[in-house]
């Protein structure tokens, strides 16, 4: 396919598509897909070899948000039977943390649900970042804490905090049909902040929505330009109890097809495959590997994964290894672009020189907290009571509304009671 080759070039260039090829991917057939697959396939082995970087999520403070967002369990108004809890302390955090890296997490992103936070809020976190770099040597830490204001983003940096995540989520000319209580301006806004105080700035997207292809595309080509180092892609996951629960849109092979149009658009940066890929990739999780370099272990904010040894296996049977917190995620050409300009994880190159991905060696890019596997990625918030861990089932399902098109598997839908802020060991 002369499309194909075309991208692939491109892509060895370190050459953005046009955005008519990248639409071209996404109308691409399923006769073709294994040729799309085996094309980001390409892109991807020549910047990141066979390496795939694990991450781990920590839910500080889940539920109650006073935010709108249509696509999150933590919003406000919601129904979902998500858990609530107040802060984590340092301890329980970091503790929580230990369990990921055992089981190969490079990078823990803490998230909190909440418009944004207080001062008092980045005072907390910084301590909870200094205990999980105490306990836990070569990690790397993102926050995900939702809008930032002014000199809140240098003092996580100078807590050691290596990466920011706050997503676009989706176009700008749609953002307004998801979300009421803030803008995709501010979004913008907070990335940047995160980009000028030195932090790793991590800003994706979720799929699923009901978005058109031109949506999908106007958002990858945003977070390019605004030198996202890594961009997770989220597939919505639907749940029960908020505005877009019936919207079952997903099919694997339109996941796929996702997957290579932001691998071809950002061919050298962290692409992460987040929340929502258990349910909508299903057995073909193996193959989006090939076009992704990095997944989340375990569970999400407010919904389970597989089991963290089935996402192990997964990994070594399809040919790939696990990234180690010695070696750079990012090219050479990245790292050495950073260490020229004297900046850690989060200095950033000219994102019109190929999206400005940055990273240091144990310090790197694409941090992906946040998911939206049904669960907010920074704007979520409030406080309540953490219920009895004892009373609720190790999983369960969210039933859907109806029938779901394309053989949507809505049963893997599965509310998280495990993990941090419960007595019941996380699936890490």
């Amino acid at each position: 396919m002369d499309l194909l080759n075309t991208l692939v070039e491109k892509g060895l260039r370190r050459e953005p598509p046009t955005r008519e090829e990248a639409l071209a991917v996404l109308a691409t057939s399923d006769d073709e897909l294994l040729d799309v697959v085996a094309a980001a396939g390409k892109v991807r082995r020549q910047w990141f070899g066979r390496r795939v970087k694990l991450n781990y999520l920590v839910n500080l403070k889940s539920g109650l948000c006073p935010e709108d967002c249509s696509y999150c369990s933590q919003r406000l108004g919601s129904k979902a039977e998500i858990l609530k809890y107040t802060w984590l302390k340092p301890d329980e955090a970091s503790q929580a943390a230990a369990a990921g890296v055992a089981g190969g997490a490079k990078r823990v992103c803490l998230v909190a649900s909440g418009r944004g936070p207080t001062d008092r809020d980045v005072e907390r976190v910084g301590r909870t970042i200094e205990a999980i770099k105490e306990q836990n040597e070569g990690v790397e830490v993102c926050a995900c804490l939702g809008l930032l204001s002014d000199g809140q983003a240098e003092r996580l940096r100078e807590a050691g905090a290596d990466a920011y995540n706050h997503n676009l989520n989706t176009s700008e000319a749609t953002y307004g049909g998801i979300t009421k209580t803030h803008t995709y301006a501010d979004r913008v806004d907070t990335v940047q902040k995160a980009h000028a105080a030195g932090l790793s700035a991590c800003s994706g997207l979720i799929a699923g929505m009901g978005e058109a292809d031109e949506d999908l595309v106007d958002v990858v080509y945003a977070l390019r330009e605004l030198g996202s180092d890594s961009v997770p892609v989220n597939f919505l996951i639907p749940f029960e109890g908020t505005p877009l629960a019936k919207e079952w849109n997903l099919t694997p092979q339109r996941c796929l097809r996702i997957l290579a149009m932001v691998r071809f658009v950002c061919p050298d940066v962290e692409v992460r495959i987040a929340g929502g890929r258990e349910v909508h990739l299903r057995s073909m999780q193996p193959l989006a590997l090939h076009i992704a370099n990095s997944i989340f272990l375990g569970d999400y904010l407010t919904s389970e994964g597989q089991a963290g040894q089935a996402d192990l296996d997964m990994i070594a049977d399809a040919g790939f290894e696990v990234e180690g917190t010695g070696t750079p995620t990012l090219p050479a050409h990245r790292t050495d672009a950073l260490a020229a300009a004297g900046g850690g994880c989060g200095s950033h190159t000219d994102a019109q020189a190929g999206g400005g991905c940055g990273s240091s060696v144990p310090a790197e890019a694409g941090a992906g907290c946040g998911s939206h596997s049904g669960g907010g990625c920074g704007p979520c918030g409030g406080h309540a009571p953490v219920p009895e861990p004892a009373e609720a089932p190790a999983a369960e399902a969210a039933p859907a509304a109806e029938a779901a098109p394309g053989g949507a598997r809505t049963d893997l839908v599965a509310v998280r009671r495990r993990g941090a802020g419960t007595d019941l060991a996380p699936n890490a």
